[in-house]
């Protein structure tokens, strides 16, 4: 995982971004950026792209990066924003609204496979949160967040469970639309398939 990062020089602050989200039909894209220390008495085991390890690890992660990271920042762009500009400008709003957040300012950014439009030099990386360290602990850090956002919006919305498949178009879900119709948090842009307006 820190192959790609041992590439710059020691010097060279790095930031990766990554999200999570970008495809369920309810609840905001989260977006992540974080830069981890590189020198051998921090580096956390285990680290990897979000999606290969289980919910128990990810959540221990997540507490670890935070407590070790030197800087991060996690923000949320909303379901309203994804239908007025569409998913991909508002991941890459997140991202960058991420990355603006941070309280230290990165020599490069490392980013898992979007282009942005900013002033640093940045890397996009295909497959980036299997690839770089920094990445990878982005995109736990937007994924557990996501998760636990989507597990207090089934509290507000309980008949979707959206604990269960956290606005993903599972069969679950999408019989729980067509069942209930469509609730705020829902994207109309991703559910217009699925469901005619109420």
């Amino acid at each position: 995982m820190l192959d790609y990062e041992r590439k710059y020089p020691n010097n060279i602050i790095l930031a990766g971004i990554d999200e999570a989200g970008r495809g369920p039909l309810a609840g905001p894209v989260v977006c992540a950026c974080v830069i981890m220390p590189l020198d051998k008495e921090h580096i956390i085991d285990g680290i990897n792209d979000s999606k290969k390890l289980s919910q128990k690890k990810r959540e221990e992660l997540f507490e670890k990066i935070k407590n070790t990271a030197l800087a991060y920042s996690i923000v949320e762009v909303d379901e309203k924003t994804i239908d007025d500009i569409n998913i991909l400008n508002a991941t890459k709003q997140g991202m960058i609204n991420a990355l603006n957040l941070l309280k230290i300012v990165p020599d490069r950014v490392l980013i898992d496979a979007v282009k942005l439009d900013i002033n640093i030099p940045q890397d996009n990386i295909i497959k980036g949160d299997a690839l770089s360290y920094n990445i990878a602990a982005a995109s736990i850090l937007a994924k557990v967040h996501r998760d636990n956002k989507m597990k207090d919006l089934s509290k507000i919305y309980p008949v979707y469970e959206f604990e269960k498949h956290k606005g993903y178009g599972t069969k679950l879900h999408i019989q729980k639309l067509l069942q209930y119709g469509k609730c705020k948090i829902h994207r109309n842009s991703f559910i217009k398939n699925f469901i005619k307006d109420n």
